[in-house]
């Protein structure tokens, strides 16, 4: 293995917290590659619009729209993100509400991981791009 390849993680050994670590910047590029999709520009107008996508709220009822839609494997994953343990909840989300989110990061980190752009592109759109409003 040349020194630019990388070795696979091992999935069922990384921590929760690993993993939501890792979502949460997948489901931030998301975001960010959908904002300048739509022509915002200014750092300002993205930071901005880009809080509609990534906060506790928002994340959960986006994993509320695609729940149905994932697959068994992809439905453990986010059950074991949101069932983790949350020490520290955001004033403006509930218990449940950071707890899905934490599930959410799980699974696209998940997604990430075993390279599968397509299944996020996927779920992204349907979590977020379908709805009427964010």
């Amino acid at each position: 293995m040349s020194e630019h390849e990388k070795s696979p993680l091992p999935l069922a050994e990384l921590s929760c917290a690993a993993l939501a670590y890792l979502g949460d910047s997948v489901l931030e590029l998301c975001v960010r590659e959908h904002l300048i999709r739509q022509g915002l520009s200014s750092a300002a107008h993205l930071n901005a619009a880009a809080r509609d996508y990534v906060t506790a709220p928002a994340q959960a009822r986006a994993m509320q729209r695609i729940l149905p839609m994932l697959t068994d494997e992809e439905a453990a994953v986010f059950r074991r993100g949101r069932n983790n343990i949350h020490a520290n909840v955001p004033k403006r989300s509930t218990v449940a509400e950071y707890r899905a989110a934490t599930g959410m990061e799980c699974l696209f980190a998940y997604l990430y991981l075993t390279q599968n752009q397509a299944r996020i592109d996927e779920l992204f759109a349907l979590a977020y791009l379908k709805s009427e409003s964010v």
